[in-house]
């Protein structure tokens, strides 16, 4: 029987937090760019500039799903899951850099939404990615006109890539816990168009978690086959191929924050 989405069962993650005991060991994740180890171990992910670009989603003050800030010409764009969008709630906001209840770069508001046809049309799990527009931000520092990439900083988001031609890095908010969790290791085909990687620890919470090679490129969010995978330690993405690229270009394009320029 196929599993619920990661985000649908946050309730009862959220309620599970309170008798958990903690499982993941509290240290730095490991470099993907020199490939340091061990690979494979979900770690307690340390507060850095590269995961203070990830953040947590809440809509009416529930934590659902993760997001990451990609590089964009008006500097306000994010990639999740197309599965965390999907389901018209308008009071979506990003939290980046979410750590133990608090908000250390803002609260930032979703705006406009940009699914793919194919997930559109038919929920198809091999167009699970999906961007949004960082419309506003409440709280945090830093005066208007700024986006939300100014102030954390955003991934290069990359089409094409042949899977396990890198390590990874995946970073994620599990419901069940109060901070991030990071994994690196080599991700591997399944099939053509998904690629999995094995790290445990990655529950309902963590879809949209980005994962990240050494170049600092997004080349997968956590989706995909199964909505991520029927358990916590087999993780799934869509291979990003011309679907991704041309929905990556059109978010890019309308972005509406400020009125900054394309690069």
């Amino acid at each position: 029987m196929k599993r619920p989405s990661r985000s649908a069962r946050s309730a009862l993650h959220a309620v599970a937090v309170l008798f958990a005991v903690a499982s993941v060991t509290s240290a730095s994740s490991a470099a993907a760019e020199d490939g340091s180890g061990p690979f494979g171990v979900t770690v307690v992910a340390a507060a850095t500039a590269q995961t203070a670009r990830v953040g947590a989603l809440f809509s009416g003050g529930r934590r659902f799903c993760t997001a990451s800030v990609v590089h964009s010409p008006q500097h306000d764009l994010v990639v999740t899951a197309a599965h965390c969008l999907d389901g018209g709630a308008q009071d979506v906001v990003f939290v980046p850099g979410y750590r133990d209840g608090e908000a250390p770069y803002g609260v930032w508001r979703l705006g406009r939404r940009f699914l793919p046809e194919g997930w559109a049309k038919g929920r198809g799990e091999d167009s699970d990615v999906a961007f949004a527009v960082v419309a506003d931000r409440r709280g945090g520092e830093g005066g208007a006109g700024e986006g939300v990439e100014d102030v954390v900083g955003g991934n290069r988001f990359v089409a094409g890539m042949a899977t396990g031609a890198t390590a990874v890095t995946v970073t994620g908010y599990p419901n069940s816990r109060r901070v991030p969790v990071g994994c690196t290791d080599e991700p591997t085909s399944y099939g053509r168009s998904q690629q999995r990687i094995a790290c445990p620890g990655f529950s309902g919470g963590t879809s949209g978690s980005p994962w990240v090679n050494g170049d600092g490129e997004v080349v997968g969010v956590l989706g995909g086959h199964e909505g991520g995978g029927a358990t916590a330690d087999v993780s799934f993405s869509v291979v990003f191929g011309a679907e991704a690229a041309a929905l990556y270009r059109e978010a890019g394009r309308e972005g509406t924050w400020g009125t900054r320029q394309p690069d």
